[in-house]
């Protein structure tokens, strides 16, 4: 288990950015933590290898910013920024992935993430984008601004019947999953169906089973019939095959 890292008094807010990582790749929070580190008005003051433990830290110490992974083990990202929003709301969170896709990149802003960084990203502009979602602004590429007005745009008029679904805090991503499960795919057609890897599969599954309050697939299925979340978006209902692994 990861354990919380002081490096520094917690600051009044006029000094220190206070910072909490949550990655499962212990490495990868080491080499972070001591970039971080260099940095004269930044403290790490927690770490975190799953969702679980990323929402105890944030809800325990607060920080400023969060740098999180989508994919985390035990409760992903998306579930992490739903819970801190309400645990911490003056915690800001900055994405920092290996990829994203444009539906995660919509729900994450949606559920209060303030931007997106990449792995990847040179040293100076990964700096700046915690300075800059610290002082209240956005972090996004450039170049996917005008795809995100338009996907907000269509979301904003979508009829009540997606309005009546979300009651269950269910997320689009999490309907394409009810879907697939309806029509009897297995964990590895949907990955490949979705373009998302077995595992953010396996672990949106928990997510929806806890949502909802179902044990496992047939009592999800029953569910989604149940509610009429089963059909293709239109609002009907989807033949069904038989449930696999």
């Amino acid at each position: 288990m990861a354990t919380i890292t002081r490096l520094a008094k917690p600051s009044n807010g006029n000094g220190s950015i206070r910072i909490v990582i949550a990655d499962s790749h212990a490495m990868f929070r080491a080499a972070l933590r001591k970039l971080l580190g260099v940095e004269p008005d930044f403290v790490v003051i927690g770490e975190a290898e799953d969702g679980m433990e990323a929402v105890a830290r944030v809800r325990d110490v607060h920080p400023h910013v969060v740098l999180l992974d989508l994919a985390l083990p035990r409760c992903s990202g998306l579930e992490v920024l739903r819970e801190i929003r309400s645990l911490s709301p003056a915690t800001r969170a900055l994405l920092l992935v290996d990829a994203i896709d444009e539906g995660e990149l919509i729900e994450a802003l949606c559920l209060g993430a303030r931007g997106v960084a990449f792995k990847t990203t040179a040293t100076d502009l990964l700096l700046k984008s915690i300075r800059a979602v610290q002082a209240g602004e956005y972090w996004v590429k450039r170049d996917r601004i005008s795809l995100l007005i338009r996907t907000l745009n269509d979301r904003l008029g979508s009829n009540g019947q997606d309005e009546r679904r979300n009651v269950f805090g269910l997320t689009p991503r999490d309907l394409d999953i009810v879907r697939a499960i309806a029509a009897g795919e297995s964990t590895q057609a949907m990955a490949q169906k979705l373009s998302r890897s077995e595992v953010t599969v396996r672990h949106q599954l928990t997510s929806i089973f806890r949502k909802v309050g179902v044990r496992n697939r047939g009592e999800l299925l029953n569910f989604a019939m149940s509610q009429n979340l089963a059909g293709n978006g239109d609002g009907s209902r989807g033949a069904t095959a038989p449930m696999r692994r």
